[in-house]
């Protein structure tokens, strides 16, 4: 078991009478039913079938394991223990360091920082900085992280990876498709960066990110969308053609300064194979695919099995065809939208009243299924978003089938809150 594991479950046992199986009762349920909800709980068998996918879809070239949508240092040992993954890409400086301190190594810090303690931190300690790399798209962050280094400006050497704009560009730059992330979009601009990189003392450039969100997170089979889904297709197909060669021309500039680049990362879960398939790209990130949210049910290219739930008690039955849970307002990032709510999953047919959706206390559903439901029934849920919902639980349930083989912390449940 990971060091990380807290045990079996079972401390939290309640009267069996309120959940003796019965008809349309799910393996979720009963492996469960010893355990009060609200709780979380990850099918291992769904999480390790699409571990495999991802791998199958990498086409041999390892996938970096996001850990932003993971946020659990059991199961990201777990991925990282499978052939194919190798490398955490991670979401914070102090999230970074804490997961180098537990013994992870070849840790991408994706996003720029300016955590002073942090970097203070990383440039004292020679583990750390062999373990950690760096985002970096302006010089103004490497001034940050020499002034947060020891007194006298010594201190270990920095590994630095740059950052590529993905984001499509239509009608003479006028319109955008993408996140707005890096402000290095061109070769040039990013062979500019390198040599800054490159000569000056207490850095060291190993890498190149190119992260091509409007591919990798948006759907491209939308239910009941077909027109809209034609043509985010277009779109995509267009993007990709585009992005492949931009970035092969940004990858040569970088590596005409820097030859020794360690890696060059792209993709994402919804993009995966598509990514692999470029030369220039070295090794593949994902994560939101090994839990699969619900915003990954609008792919073409790809099915995988959800595999992160969260069960909410029913408190009340106002009455036929409606009953109240505990909870379960957990909306996603994002632009706020319906699509940014979990949404009920089992049992089959229940659905939000439109005049309150998912609340802070409570959740009334409704449907059919409602009245085949009792107090103290679990009504399951899924995310619509990966990671983010560790941030409501502080342990998940680990199921195999119909049992409830063991229980780890989330990082909250761990007492770290990272962004």
């Amino acid at each position: 078991m990971s060091p990380h594991t807290v045990g079996t479950s079972g401390d939290k046992a309640f009267p069996q009478a309120l959940h003796s199986v019965r008809a349309g009762e799910t393996s979720f349920d009963r492996a469960t039913a010893h355990l009060d909800a609200p709780l979380a709980v990850v099918d291992l068998r769904a999480f390790d079938a699409n571990a495999a996918d991802l791998v199958h879809r990498a086409k041999g070239k390892p996938v970096r394991v996001a850990s932003k949508s993971v946020r659990c240092r059991a199961l990201l040992e777990r991925v990282l223990a499978r052939d194919g993954f190798a490398g955490i890409m991670s979401f914070t400086l102090a999230e970074s360091l804490w997961l180098a301190r537990s013994g992870f190594t070849d840790i991408l810090l994706a996003y720029p920082s300016v955590d002073r303690a942090g970097f203070a931190e990383l440039t004292a300690d020679p583990k750390l900085a062999a373990a950690v790399t760096v985002m970096a798209d302006d010089p103004a962050q490497l001034d940050l992280i020499d002034a947060a280094r020891p007194a006298g400006g010594a201190g270990e050497e920095v590994r630095v990876c740059l950052e590529l704009d993905t984001s499509y560009r239509l009608v003479g730059g006028k319109v955008r498709v993408g996140a707005r992330r890096s402000p290095l979009r061109t070769p040039d601009r990013l062979a500019a960066l390198a040599r800054s990189v490159v000569r000056r003392p207490g850095f060291r450039l190993v890498g190149l990110m190119a992260y091509e969100g409007h591919v990798a997170g948006v759907g491209d089979e939308v239910a009941g969308r077909p027109v809209f889904s034609r043509a985010i297709r277009v779109m995509q197909a267009a993007a990709r053609k585009e992005l492949a060669q931009r970035r092969w021309e940004a990858v040569r500039a970088v590596r005409a300064v820097a030859p020794r680049l360690e890696f060059v990362n792209g993709g994402g879960t919804g993009s995966v194979q598509h990514t692999a398939a470029e030369a220039a790209v070295t090794e593949i990130a994902a994560g939101s695919g090994l839990y699969v949210p619900r915003l990954f049910d609008n792919f073409r290219s790809f099915s995988g099995r959800p595999a992160a739930l969260f069960a909410q008690p029913v408190v009340r039955r106002p009455g036929p065809g409606v009953v109240t849970v505990l909870g379960g307002g957990y909306p996603a990032s994002g632009v706020a939208g319906p699509d940014r709510l979990p949404v009920p999953y089992l049992p089959a047919g229940l659905r939000y009243d439109p005049q309150e959706g998912p609340g802070e206390v409570q959740t009334p559903l409704l449907g059919p299924a409602a009245d085949a439901l009792r107090i103290g029934d679990k009504v399951w849920f899924r995310h619509a978003k990966a990671g983010e919902l560790c941030e409501r639980f502080t342990e998940l349930q680990l199921i195999d089938g119909d049992r409830v083989v063991g229980t780890v912390p989330t990082y909250r449940g761990e007492r770290h809150a990272f962004l």
